[in-house]
């Protein structure tokens, strides 16, 4: 069992909306990795931050991950940074699910996640850490994408409806 679609793509690109968008479109569960490293661990990201650094909270990742792309079949997003973990990309390449990367400008990014409280990576400066964050994860986004999807000015359903359309087609090409 694999996911439907694995949606990936930087913080504000709308991976949790749309992928929430997309799974009731499909007719099957969503599940988040950010949520699902909060319930395994019994803390907010921002706590796991605060407690075990940014790589405590990369390995609580990618094992729920792991484990997501073997026993999940839904739509799966993964948190912006999943993609650094060199065993997450082998296990996204292996599950053969469709990752789709989800894109959007920098300003677009800026107004979806404002202030960026609740996200330890942006916190004080969130466009400059979003420029930072574009920079270093580009290549690795598309290394591991089957499909690309723009979400500039677009609704999520808009998106959502693309996504369904994009595996439809790689569907059929299989």
């Amino acid at each position: 069992m694999t996911p439907r679609a694995v949606l990936v793509g930087l913080p504000g690109t709308g991976k949790t909306t749309t992928g929430r968008r997309l799974a009731e479109r499909l007719g099957v569960g969503f599940a988040d990795s950010d949520d699902l490293v909060e319930q395994r661990a019994g803390r907010s990201v921002r706590a796991i931050f605060e407690r075990d650094g940014e790589a405590g909270f990369r390995e609580a990742e990618a094992d729920v991950i792991s484990a997501a792309l073997t026993a999940f079949d839904g739509v799966l997003a993964l948190g912006g940074g999943a993609i650094l973990a060199e065993s997450t990309r082998a296990a996204l390449a292996v599950s053969g699910a469709p990752v789709v990367l989800l894109r959007a400008e920098l300003s677009t990014l800026a107004a979806r996640v404002g202030r960026a409280q609740d996200r330890p990576l942006l916190a004080g400066d969130p466009v400059g850490r979003l420029a930072a964050l574009a920079a270093e994860r580009a290549p690795l986004y598309e290394n591991v994408a089957t499909a690309v999807i723009d979400t500039d000015g677009r609704s999520a359903k808009r998106v959502a409806a693309d996504i369904d359309s994009t595996l439809t087609e790689l569907a059929w090409r299989a």
